[in-house]
């Protein structure tokens, strides 16, 4: 079984909270919980699996500008910033990288 690392980080990468799901748990999930506790920011970067309207709707409500690319099966392609899209993996990376870095490994969530 694997798992999931929600994680709401803040401009330079730097995880703020962090949400642990199944591995085979859907995204939304991850939203729903991480929600109530976003900080007022700007944007909100996120990979395709939070593409959801009511994500949407709750970041609008928040004035948070949303840069999450559609999901394939939209009728109607999302406008997104394709170069801020690129950083949205930057924190994966770095969680990763900590994960697998000799003995911590076995003290990572996200292992």
């Amino acid at each position: 079984m694997n798992t999931k690392l929600h994680a709401i980080c803040d401009s330079q990468g730097r995880p703020l909270n962090l949400f642990v799901t199944a591995g085979q748990v859907s995204d939304y999930i991850g939203a729903r919980a991480l929600l109530s506790s976003l900080p007022k920011v700007e944007w909100l970067l996120g990979d395709r699996g939070y593409d959801a309207d009511w994500f949407r709707e709750a970041l609008k409500d928040k004035r948070i500008r949303s840069c999450i690319l559609g999901r394939k099966q939209r009728k109607k392609a999302v406008k997104y910033d394709k170069r801020r899209y690129k950083r949205r993996n930057r924190t994966s990376r770095d969680i990763a990288a900590q994960c697998t870095a000799g003995q911590q490994s076995r003290s990572c969530l996200a292992g």
